[in-house]
């Protein structure tokens, strides 16, 4: 756990915002379980406007449940773009807290609670892979190397103790998100998680990670690419050197 704010106080209202693009094979069924999970909750799909009628099926979703809802945003800007836009809409609303998971069922639903248990003692909440207690499934052992090696150059770079900072699993206070300038963050794809990571360890927001199990998706194609993986690296890079100078600036 990150040192942070101390009690942040309950929380009630809870967003899910769910980003896709070229999901309809999974967007039932992460629903479905959402719901099960966490039957409260309310459920925003915010899709990029996706070519195959991922769209359609969540405003047919919508139709029959009043606690999903729809974004439609204008075409593919983005994870972290899409996440941002749900951001906003949720704090408009006036939820408590805002929930990211992926679309494609490699985070569980049912781990959701645990998350929402930790917002207790916690300003943002991390799923965490590489914890005691996380596991990855499915993956080759090329995939996971990458990962636990970016997540430690992140650690050794910026500072923190975060053991997955590009987690895709959270949980953010409102609070928080409004304590971290989300103007102002222009990052993507897995370096758009390490760099609200950053942004809530340097703000002095509590962070906590709770061990979770990753499946890696059974149907659609993933988005990784090395775009990606090279944003997140020379960015990472970035914020690590100006970080070291203005340390010796002060």
């Amino acid at each position: 756990m990150t040192a942070g704010s101390g009690q942040p106080g309950p929380v009630e209202r809870v967003a899910v915002v769910i980003p896709t693009y070229n999901e309809r094979e999974n967007l039932d069924q992460i629903v479905a379980r959402l719901r099960a999970a966490v039957p409260a909750a309310d459920i925003l799909v915010a899709d990029d406007n996706s070519p195959d009628g991922t769209g359609d099926i969540a405003e047919k979703l919508a139709l029959t449940d009043d606690h999903v809802h729809v974004m439609h945003r204008p075409g593919k800007q983005g994870l972290g773009a899409a996440y941002l836009a749900g951001f906003d809409w949720a704090l408009e609303h006036g939820y408590d807290a805002v929930v990211e998971i992926d679309a494609d069922g490699s985070h569980d639903p049912a781990e959701l609670p645990a998350l929402l248990a930790a917002l207790a003692v916690a300003d943002l909440v991390v799923g965490s892979r590489w914890v005691r207690g996380g596991t990855v499934r499915n993956w080759p052992r090329s995939r996971e190397m990458l990962s636990r090696g970016g997540n430690a150059y992140a650690r050794i770079m910026l500072g923190f103790s975060v053991h997955d900072a590009t987690g895709g699993f959270r949980a953010y206070r409102a609070t928080a998100l409004r304590a971290i300038a989300l103007q102002t963050v222009t990052s993507q794809g897995y370096c758009f998680q390490i760099d609200l990571t950053l942004r809530a360890v340097r703000a002095g927001l509590a962070v906590v990670e709770v061990p979770i199990t990753f499946t890696e998706r059974a149907q659609g194609s993933s988005k990784m690419s090395r775009a990606i993986v090279a944003e997140a690296l020379w960015r990472v890079t970035q914020w690590g050197i100006a970080g070291r100078l203005s340390r010796r600036r002060s």
